[in-house]
């Protein structure tokens, strides 16, 4: 067995919380490799590998097992019990605990089809709804040929056979499904964004406090690989003070989404009947893929922003019913701490799109890939010079490729593949029903969603003034 880079020597500081470095011992007479739990309590970079030909490929917060992480940290002096408990419990696997099925009703049949409701053991679609038939076939091909079939949702909620509602229909919509189905004694998700103002916030906030039912919002970029492992980071202090934050939706061709035909099929606006929910959306107003990274990763309330925005004089703009001007918009906000963070929501630029974000602390840094073909990396500190002169990072800065853990272990096994958004729609899915389950709130309740949306509501009140710096309200956290 050879240690691949393993043997250099390193300044240890046992009192500093950060990074969980894994690496691999490699089998050279099988040529194959098996994971070995490594921890380093270092905060400086980690050297190439012996070879020199590249930086290592950290899979730092790799899924392997509680009992190996155990076993490492059991048999590592260093740590003498200093792990946070709460990063032993992110990677407890999967265990079904209950035989209970959770009944799901799932409204729309575009977005609505792409969750995987079917495939968790405690989960079953008993009722599917949508205005047209050809959807209402798709919801049923998908999760169950047999789920009763609706095309008004009010007579759904009265159906005593769903527990539960998937509101995955237009944005205008979200506020009065919900809120209808809560009062129905139905728990819900919802697609984004939860709201389109601070009053529909408010609303969904008041709704389920009175009703005492389960809501959550569907936020995919909450559930990437690239932030499960961002929040695992920052709850264990890997990154140390988190000082600035910045995230991107950029989104080129949404207007290709902005118009439909008489049958309901999208078209260009020459050949359109009506516009869609989405024509001149405001881009401020569909916030949640970018503060639904930076709200849960530094766990922190954006309370105050300053909003740009940008537009021109095309005529797909023209006559929206949001009366929006701008194509993009871009923000910048103070958190509760007095940190920065940049949003950046995009829907007409010539750099193609994606949904990304970075993070910058004083201990460690994450930065995602970027649409031109850049990975995802972590940043470390300066060399300590007690070290002395290694070669380690010399073409890459002070930056190490990151391999992104898939988590999967966290799922049942049914549900342990790819899915839409980054891999997101499985751990959506698998979060909702063990919220209902387990009689708790869901990661992105009701607080966070509308901490996640209410952000934009006001950022764009601010581009539509001038960029003037205006106060987000606080809607408040959930009861520990």
């Amino acid at each position: 067995m050879a240690a691949v880079g393993a043997g250099e020597q390193y300044l240890i500081r046992a009192s500093e919380i950060v990074t969980f470095h894994y690496r691999q011992y490699i089998d050279e007479g099988a040529g194959n490799s098996r994971p070995f739990v490594f921890v380093l309590f270092s905060p400086y970079p980690i050297p190439r590998d012996r070879q020199g030909a590249s930086p290592m490929q950290h899979d730092l917060l790799s899924p392997f097992s509680r009992r190996d992480l155990l076993a490492g940290l059991a048999g590592t002096a260093l740590l003498a019990g200093q792990v946070p408990k709460t990063l032993a419990m992110d990677f407890a696997p999967y265990q079904q605990k209950t035989d209970r099925v959770v009944r799901m009703g799932v409204i729309g049949g575009n977005f609505g089809a792409s969750f995987y409701w079917h495939e968790h053991p405690n989960c079953r679609v008993t009722a599917v709804c949508d205005l047209r038939q050809d959807r209402i076939q798709r919801l049923q091909r998908v999760y169950n040929s047999q789920a009763t079939p609706y095309t008004d949702y009010r007579e759904m909620l009265r159906d005593r056979n769903v527990d539960a509602v998937g509101v995955f229909t237009p944005a205008p919509l979200h506020v009065e499904m919900s809120v209808a189905a809560m009062k129905a004694g139905k728990h819900v998700i919802s697609a984004v964004p939860a709201a389109l103002d601070l009053a529909g916030c408010r609303k969904l906030i008041d709704t389920a406090k009175s009703t005492g039912m389960v809501y959550m919002m569907s936020e995919t970029s909450h559930f990437m690989c690239e932030i499960i492992a961002a929040r695992k980071f920052a709850r264990a202090g890997a990154f140390g003070t988190l000082f600035y934050t910045e995230s991107e939706y950029h989104h080129e061709g949404l207007v290709n989404l902005w118009f439909e035909d008489a049958q309901g099929n999208l078209c260009l606006r020459e050949n359109a009947t009506r516009p869609t929910w989405r024509h001149g959306l405001p881009p401020m107003l569909y916030p949640t893929h970018c503060t639904g990274m930076i709200v849960p990763v530094t766990g922190e309330r954006l309370v105050e922003v300053s909003c740009l925005g940008w537009g021109d004089d095309n005529p797909d703009l023209v006559g929206n019913a949001y009366k929006n001007p701008f194509w993009n918009e871009t923000a910048f906000f103070r958190t509760e701490k007095g940190h920065a963070a940049r949003v950046s929501v995009c829907w007409h630029l010539a750099a193609g799109g994606g949904e990304r974000g970075s993070f910058y602390g004083d201990k460690m840094s994450l930065v995602m890939w970027r649409p031109e073909g850049s990975a995802n990396k972590l940043g470390y500190p300066q060399r300590d010079p007690r070290l002395g002169e290694q070669e380690n990072l010399k073409d890459y800065g002070h930056f190490s490729v990151y391999n992104v853990p898939n988590f999967w272990e966290m799922l049942p096994e049914t549900m342990r593949h790819d899915s839409g958004h980054g891999g997101s729609h499985t751990f959506i899915t698998h979060e909702f029903i063990q919220a209902i389950l387990e009689g708790r709130p869901p990661e992105v309740d009701v607080y966070e969603a509308v901490a996640y949306t209410a952000p934009g509501i006001v950022a764009h009140k601010s581009a539509l003034k001038g960029g003037e710096t205006m106060k987000i309200p606080d809607f408040g956290r959930a009861q520990a």
